[in-house]
């Protein structure tokens, strides 16, 4: 069933359906009282919106004494309720149902088990008589709360000596301000009243529900007893039950009464005026998970690898009883790059500590900035809900950052298997040069020796290997320390990239998510007040 829609701006249905996002938007950022209340009116809506929208359900609401029950007799043609003076003599609601053909299931949820049948007009008027709301008994006080709250159109009847009774205004008038366009307030036993003062009582009623913030709500003067005024009060409850509206027009009043609630304590000015620091919390961040240390580590680790790949022979193998530095911090690949784990970087100190947690609050105390306190509290718990992953996730970063830094450059097998040569050359050299000592010392004739100008062969390869194999060992080391600074620089890009990725993940997106949840919410709330 489609509700009906307003002149202008969006439908009931619209408004309901806004209501009941923003509501559910605001469970756990604010109260849990107005967030309940619009909930609740968003479900009442929908069951009474499938009840009987052919009728219309009146109350007569009053103080004891008022006479609302026996304008109630009146009305209905009969003496249906009992009638007294100065103590309560309704206990329950009861109801005349005018053509009550269907307004069963409606009575039911209204929890009116009290029915009598009327005959005539207005066909579809459901009018009840509730009890007093300045009973002495709690109960009839409670059934009166609970049916003020149902009803499609509310008749508040007062006599002259109690119509500017404090309870009355300050606990049902003034807080169903927004409800005026489905009020009426009627000023019973005005025969009671010396001529002329009937019209100074219904001027001062005026004032008071102006004061109420009731402005245009209908205010008739009648008289159970006389009649007066009565056919002015038929015709008003004819007119409207006749436009089948009230209901319509009740749950309008409430929806507009629940989302001001809302919005008085969960909606100010625009979120994410303050752009939070990112860099601050990247560095921050960077710092907290190792990432100096571990460029470095990279930069020695390439050029303690190189040493160990292209150095002179026979003190290359010295390096294996020196720790490689990614080896010894946990990171590095296995033979085919794969994770290795965990790492084993020492814990961010207690300072690191110190500014990661300030970057993270202080991102959320700038995005929080110009929000409502409840919401302002959701995001910054927003910035802190994944601190507890971030340790974990930035090591992950870092020991996925240095997979393949290991990997050997293709000229250090070159430069290697040079060197191997050029030892070769040396030893072959040396062992010549040996014989050639041996042949002297055991005084057998020398063979000719082949020269390099004034130089032996036996000496130039073993100067020249040696040679040759320290400056290769030199050269190899430079470059091995440029390629180690140019992989650090590399990974240091990409570690914080990945430092910077994490942070978005595990602090600015649930920020994000909770600053566009309360985007989401002021707009709802605010079509749904439309």
């Amino acid at each position: 069933m489609k509700l009906l829609r307003r002149k202008e701006g969006p439908s009931l249905d619209d408004r309901l359906t806004s209501l009941l996002e923003a509501a559910e938007l605001a469970e756990g950022r604010l109260p849990a009282e107005p967030v309940a209340a619009a909930l609740e009116v968003a479900g009442r809506a929908g069951v009474r919106r499938s009840l009987s929208v052919d009728h219309t359900v009146v109350a007569l609401a009053g103080a004891t004494g008022s006479g609302k029950s026996s304008l109630f007799n009146v009305m209905a043609g009969g003496e249906l309720a009992r009638v007294g003076v100065t103590r309560p003599t309704t206990s329950t609601a009861q109801a005349a149902l005018w053509d009550g053909a269907g307004a069963g299931p409606l009575l039911d949820w209204l929890e009116v088990p009290r029915r009598h049948a009327v005959t005539g007009d207005p066909q579809g008027l459901v009018l009840l008589d509730l009890p007093d709301h300045d009973s002495i008994e709690l109960s009839h006080r409670l059934e009166v709360d609970r049916l003020v709250e149902l009803v499609d159109l509310l008749v508040w009847v007062v006599d002259p000596q109690k119509y500017a009774d404090a309870a009355l205004h300050e606990r049902y008038l003034r807080p169903l301000a927004a409800h005026g366009e489905v009020m009426v307030v009627v000023l019973n036993q005005i025969d009671t009243l010396p001529p002329g003062a009937a019209e100074r009582c219904l001027a001062d009623l005026r004032r008071l529900l102006d004061e109420d913030g009731l402005h245009g709500v209908p205010v008739l003067g009648v008289s159970a007893r006389t009649g007066a005024g009565m056919g002015e009060l038929r015709a008003l409850l004819d007119e409207r039950v006749a436009e089948r509206a009230s209901w319509a027009a009740r749950l309008s009043a409430d929806v507009s009464t629940a989302a001001a609630r809302l919005a008085a304590c969960g909606q100010a000015g625009a979120a994410g005026s303050a752009v939070p620091d990112e860099g601050r919390l990247t560095a921050a961040l960077a710092e907290a998970a190792g990432v100096p240390l571990v460029v470095e580590a990279v930069a020695r680790a390439h050029t303690h690898r190189a040493v160990a790949a292209t150095g002179w022979p026979m003190t290359r193998w010295m390096r294996r009883f020196r720790p490689d530095p990614l080896r010894r911090l946990g990171l590095g690949s296995g033979a085919r790059g794969e994770l290795i784990g965990r790492s084993s970087l020492p814990e961010a100190s207690a300072v690191q500590r110190a500014r990661m947690e300030t970057a993270i609050r202080d991102v959320g105390e700038a995005s929080a900035r110009d929000l409502p306190a409840p919401w302002a509290a959701a995001v910054r718990h927003a910035a802190r809900s994944r601190e507890g992953d971030l340790a974990a996730a930035l090591d992950k970063v870092v020991a996925t950052a240095t997979i393949g830094v290991a990997r050997r450059p293709r000229w250090w097998g070159a430069v290697g298997g040079l060197q191997w040569m050029v030892f070769g050359a040396a030893v072959l050299g040396a062992v010549w040069l040996g014989a050639l000592f041996a042949l002297t010392y055991l005084r057998l004739p020398e063979p000719r020796l082949p020269t390099v100008g004034e130089l032996p062969w036996p000496t130039v390869l073993l100067i020249g290997g040696a040679l040759a194999g320290l400056l290769i060992a030199l050269l190899s080391r430079l470059a091995a320390v440029l390629g180690g600074r140019r992989r650090a620089r590399r990974v240091a890009r990409v570690l914080r990239s990945g430092v910077a990725r994490v942070g978005d993940e595990l602090v600015l997106e649930p920020v994000k998510e909770e600053l566009d949840r309360y985007t989401r919410f002021t707009e709802a709330l605010g079509a749904a007040g439309s």
